[in-house]
């Protein structure tokens, strides 16, 4: 018998880019003369497990048009489908050399823009990032994320990919803010392995 909370989808992000970003005071320093972007993101309501916290690869030479294309696999149960409070909560960083990361901007990615059970097509996404306060600030990240069901064969789990590529759906969206997540900070910090596979 299935446990509960057993993961039931894999969901499949390619964080594929950024462009048109905005370089305020805070983001140089002497040391750094350039912003060094990277993202990191984390589902919120977290699993049944500690919260996880993805990070791509830091770009040294996009500047304020970033690309990564950085995938990672994420498997989800239904009850995170069917929350309709679920998302996917993004923040765009710059590294600094001496004293840490600044935050550029944030967006939400709502569950209903990821698609529905059982599977859905590959969707590209594009979001305007906020400021801390919610309003709108220069910049827009770009995604490509698609639902895959996990089915189990022979005692293994392997992914079952039934989205068609000719069903690829784009569009860009707003990203919402979200005065619920203001707690993001108790999240472990774990890096991802940013991995992209080729056919």
């Amino acid at each position: 018998m299935a446990r509960e909370n057993q993961p039931q989808f894999i969901l499949e992000i390619v964080v594929l880019s950024a462009e048109g970003l905005e370089t305020t005071a805070s983001s140089f320093t002497l040391f750094s003369p350039r912003i060094r972007p990277f993202v990191a993101f984390t589902m919120v309501p977290p699993g049944p497990k500690k919260c996880r916290v993805y990070k791509t690869r830091v770009d040294d030479e996009g500047g304020t048009n970033p690309s990564w294309g950085d995938k990672f696999r994420i498997p989800l149960d239904a009850t995170f489908l069917a929350n309709r409070y679920s998302a996917i909560y993004l923040r765009l960083y710059t590294k600094r050399l001496i004293v840490g990361q600044v935050q550029l901007g944030w967006c939400q990615i709502p569950v209903y823009d990821i698609g529905s059970p059982p599977v859905g097509p590959v969707r590209y996404l594009s979001y305007r990032l906020r400021v801390r306060d919610g309003s709108r600030c220069h910049g827009i990240v770009n995604l490509a994320i698609k639902l895959e069901s996990l089915a189990s064969v022979a005692g293994q789990s392997v992914v079952a990919s039934v989205g068609s590529p000719t069903n690829d759906t784009s569009r860009t969206v707003i990203g919402i803010p979200a005065t619920l997540f203001t707690r993001m900070g108790e999240c472990e910090g774990i890096m991802c392995v940013s991995s992209v596979t080729t056919s």
